[in-house]
């Protein structure tokens, strides 16, 4: 294990060993109960991830006041009623080996509830720059409470069982709103300088190291950088980290950016290559003499290695691995890197799923996850004969799902390759990701014995014929042609024919559609044409720039000059131009020389029809059913498998 020698070294802090340089980091998972206790699920799926034995495990934020509660599913840790549940959560941890660590936590100004009702907390009463409103500004009174509030979850949490604590001063919350000169306007001694602006946060270090003592460790998380205009850099932070280390903190956990950042940064998108932030871990270690632990889209504990070795950090977390693949640390350990499930930093199911749709946490291409308590275990029973129509994310994730369970699966591809739709979104900048998760997922499909027949097509004959119990069907979707005049003409392609290749790009091209087909297709061309086009019915982007990847798509569509026009109807396609209806008038985009249909897909459905008439148990998942993002069809999938 020379490869992972520095990674698998223990390291010790304030007499804790750590037994090695592996880091879960705090992910908000929304799986506590309404009442802010440990739930069933949240031990679960912390049980799963314990049982790969990384070095430390610090369960994710937990409210030291009511103040700070961002939602009624977020961990409590503000009163003794929550001690059992935490010491049961502490004990799940320590149980696989792993150290265990709770993030303590106060949303501040980001409390959208509390901002409604004008309860919220800041340094200033400055809007939140998510949501808007402004919170009250603290008294000195205000900070006295919350001060002991910090100090008071630390007893908790070491009177539960955990062996350290991490006090929350990133991505934007109370204690980062204290050093951002965007939050903070105070006039008194907490505010102007960096010095001032950081002393509340001294003090709140200072308060937790008093209440627990000489011999537990306390952990800081900071945003090293604000990375957003007017916010405090780099050196404004190594400046004031001493002072934190002074007042008692014995990990600097080095992070970047708040939820208020462009391209969510704090999640970083794919267009992040891994380690990306390693470099700021060097600055911190540079100015303080204790542990740092980088974070930034680690996947591969090899490259992990590398970092801990050249001295950029002494831990690394790899924060959405654990959730893609809860065993990528004993594969590396086993030299099985092939078999390692890598993220392909999508956002959908965790950090989408918690900040747009409220919900609890997934992974798009781990069912398991958030899901463990329904997750059904090896060895189905009765072994039955499944058939899987379509490999892509949804025919695949069934295939390998009911494979795991022990049944007999065949999946029919009419393809000469797998992948459906994968195979298109591999393809624009920064996809490629996703082609390496398809073909593992095909790898493990056939490593779990089941057989894969491409340019095969389950057709009604075939199932007529007899021999299956089961049907999935992921026949994904036919490609929308709209009902435009001039759609036929020649150079009127659709958008998988020009990621694939089987057309090339024109000179200036004007793409009908500007959801993620349409805005992926025109990633794409950008820097392959002279002009650019997309226009979109719809009054809104489909694609939001509220999410990561969103963000930064918007961002090269605009820096490559491509024109996007919303609320636009394309009425008709002419050899040189495409007649355009905008707010009930009509005018003619020119030059075009190209047009591009990216309006999407209608579920193909015949195969499902088959079934039914036949008679035959089935189910309809992925683009076959409706148009599906990844999670929904991987969701899909599995449950389709489990469902036998």
């Amino acid at each position: 294990m020379d490869e992972l020698k520095h990674l698998l070294e223990p390291i010790t802090v304030r007499g804790l060993t750590i037994p090695n340089r592996v880091v879960m980091p705090p992910m908000g998972t929304n799986l506590a109960n309404k009442d802010q206790t440990v739930s069933e699920a949240l031990l679960a799926y912390m049980e799963r991830r314990s049982k790969a034995q990384p070095g430390l495990i610090i369960a994710e934020i937990a409210a030291v006041h009511e103040t700070g509660l961002l939602i009624d599913t977020e961990l409590g840790i503000y009163d003794d009623r929550f001690i059992p549940g935490l010491r049961r959560l502490s004990e799940t941890i320590r149980r696989g080996g792993a150290k265990a660590g709770v993030q303590l936590h106060h949303g501040g100004r980001e409390c959208f509830f509390l901002l409604g009702k004008k309860e919220a907390l800041g340094p200033s009463a400055i809007p939140s720059l998510l949501y808007g409103m402004p919170p009250k500004e603290m008294t000195l009174q205000d900070m006295a409470v919350i001060k002991e509030a910090f100090a008071a979850a630390a007893r908790r949490a070491r009177l539960a069982g955990f062996d350290m604590v991490e006090i929350h001063a990133a991505h934007g919350y109370l204690l980062c709103q204290f050093l951002s000169p965007l939050a903070n306007r105070r006039t008194d001694e907490y505010g102007s300088s960096m010095e001032n602006r950081a002393r509340f946060v001294v003090e709140v270090i200072e308060a937790v190291r008093k209440s627990v003592g000489d011999d537990f460790p306390v952990s800081l998380r900071v945003s090293v950088d604000e990375s957003i205009k007017g916010g405090y850099t780099e050196q404004d932070m190594l400046g004031v980290i001493p002072l934190f280390v002074k007042a008692g903190a014995d990990i600097i956990h080095a992070s970047l950016g708040t939820y208020g950042s462009p391209a969510g940064i704090t999640t970083a998108p794919v267009e992040f290559p891994p380690g990306f932030n390693a470099h700021r871990a060097r600055m911190v270690k540079q100015v303080v003499d204790v542990p740092v632990i980088t974070v930034g889209r680690f996947t591969d504990p090899r490259f992990a290695d590398e970092v801990i070795a050249r001295g950029d950090a002494d831990l690394v977390s790899f924060g959405r691995q654990f959730l893609a693949d809860p065993d990528f640390l004993p594969k590396a350990r086993s030299k099985r890197y092939d078999e390692i499930r890598t993220c392909i930093a999508c956002n959908q199911g965790c950090i989408e799923r918690l900040m747009f749709e409220g919900a609890s946490l997934r992974c798009a291409i781990n069912p398991e996850t958030g899901q463990e308590t329904a997750y059904p275990p090896q060895d189905a029973r009765g072994r039955k004969t499944v058939w899987v129509a379509g490999s892509g994310p949804a025919g695949l994730t069934a295939a390998y799902e009911a494979a795991r369970l022990g049944h007999d699966v065949t999946v029919f591809e009419k393809d000469p390759e797998t992948g459906g739709q994968i195979r298109y979104a591999s393809i624009p900048p920064f996809k490629d990701v996703y082609r390496a998760w398809i073909a593992w997922l095909e790898r493990e499909v056939r490593r779990l014995g089941a057989r894969i027949l491409t340019g095969v097509e389950l057709d009604e004959k075939r199932l007529s014929e007899g021999g299956a119990d089961f049907v999935i069907v992921a026949t994904g979707g036919r490609k929308l042609v709209p009902d435009i005049e001039g759609v036929d003409l020649p150079h009127v392609h659709d958008a998988w024919r020009i990621l694939s290749g089987a057309s090339r790009p024109g000179r200036d091209v004007l793409v009908v559609g500007g959801g993620l087909i349409g805005m992926e297709a025109a990633d794409f061309l950008a820097g392959r044409v002279r002009s650019l086009t997309i226009v979109e019915a719809l009054k809104t982007p489909p694609v939001s720039k509220l999410t990561s990847h969103g963000y930064m798509l918007h961002r090269r569509l605009r820096d490559a000059g491509c024109t996007l026009i919303y609320g636009a109807e394309v009425k008709k396609i002419e050899p040189g131009g495409v007649l355009v209806s905008e707010g009930g008038r009509e005018r003619t985009i020119a030059p075009v020389d190209q047009v591009v249909l990216a309006v999407g897909l209608v579920p193909e459905s015949r195969l499902a029809d088959a079934c039914s008439r036949l008679g035959i148990r089935h189910a309809v998942v992925g683009d076959a059913a409706g148009p599906r993002r990844i999670i929904e069809a991987t969701t899909e999938g599995a449950h389709a498998a489990w469902s036998i």
